[in-house]
């Protein structure tokens, strides 16, 4: 497979998983939609891999190094969002009897518990490895420009989804809407970097 069809592919999945995700959240306003939220999540990062393989797979190999980090941590972003999310999608989600207690920790949907703050920690690593591939990416025209700066600029993100956790920022009692408007403030600006990407691989602006 060209690494043009394989970045098409993963942007494509990216983007629909993140939009998707976006109306579930909107939706748990009204309704319990956390197994959807996951499931879309889950679905981000599947399709994140290949989408930034593909990108640091079509640069410079002198700056292979940024490539091979980018990809670290992005395999360490799947793994921990992978983890949070599967075990909500089953485990949480087909035993309805589960404790108070045994949710605080394993629960996504329990504000500040070990997991959520797994997840935070899981796109902490997601920044770091748009930020690097961002450095990675030759910019040949105006799409290719605007997706490396929306990709470094995403690794901003680092600093709040690593820390944040470690202050009572969002505990159990933060309001829903709170943490619905911050999520969909991050859809609104990561889903331009699925398009951007798509369009540059249609374009093959990031073929060699």
């Amino acid at each position: 497979m060209k690494n043009t069809t394989l970045g098409k592919i993963g942007s494509a999945v990216t983007g629909l998983a993140v939009l998707a995700f976006a109306i579930s959240m909107i939706f748990g306003l009204f309704l319990n939609s956390i197994f959807a939220s996951c499931l879309s999540s889950i679905f981000i990062a599947i399709g994140f891999i290949p989408f930034m393989a593909a990108l640091n797979e079509n640069n410079d190999k002198q700056n292979k190094s940024c490539g091979v980090v980018a990809m670290c941590f992005a395999s360490i972003y799947a793994v921990l969002v992978f983890i949070v999310y599967y075990a909500e999608c089953t485990t949480v989600h087909m035993n309805t009897g589960l404790s108070e207690e045994v949710l605080s920790i394993i629960s996504y949907g329990n504000t500040g518990s070990l997991f959520f703050n797994y997840d935070l920690l899981g796109y902490a690593f997601m920044a770091l490895s748009t930020f690097f591939t961002g450095l990675n990416i030759k910019a040949v025209d105006k799409k290719s420009k605007c997706l490396k700066i929306l990709l470094m600029i995403h690794g901003i993100f680092f600093v709040s989804c690593f820390f944040v956790p470690m202050f009572p920022v969002f505990t159990s009692g933060t309001d829903d809407i709170f943490g619905t408007i911050l999520l969909e403030v991050w859809c609104i600006y990561f889903l331009p970097i699925c398009i951007l990407g798509y369009k540059c691989f249609s374009d093959k602006k990031l073929e060699k």
